[in-house]
């Protein structure tokens, strides 16, 4: 597993610490023209908790893999925050504007792997 892999997999693990669902993870190593390596799509139930996911992501790879995202946007009124970790994009939504945005079909050749809801 290489460095961007395992940091993927610890955004997985700080989104599921705060009981995030349907986590889809996006590999756009294939694609032409995209921004990152990875998307890393997501949603809680409300704003307050798509608020505790991002803080959770955040702090959990700090911990886990020490990095910090680059940049964070969204949270103030935590309808879809994004996180920026250069090589991997974070994208937390309440599900309304995950269904609007659907970003999981934005790149049709992306591989898409979804990771089970622990409950």
């Amino acid at each position: 597993m290489n460095e961007t892999e395992e940091l993927v997999k610890r955004i997985a693990e700080g989104i599921q610490e705060k009981k995030g669902k349907n986590i889809v993870i996006a590999d756009l190593n294939g694609t032409d023209n995209s921004i990152c390596k990875y998307f890393v799509i997501c949603e809680g139930n409300t704003p307050t908790q798509v608020a505790a996911i991002a803080d959770s992501v955040s702090d959990y790879v700090r911990i886990n893999a020490g990095v910090k995202p680059i940049a964070v946007e969204g949270l103030r009124n935590a309808r879809w925050v994004a996180m920026d970790y250069s090589d991997v994009m974070v994208h937390v939504f309440i599900p309304e504007d995950r269904v609007f945005y659907n970003l999981e079909n934005l790149w049709a050749d992306a591989h898409l792997t979804e990771i089970p809801n622990l409950d």
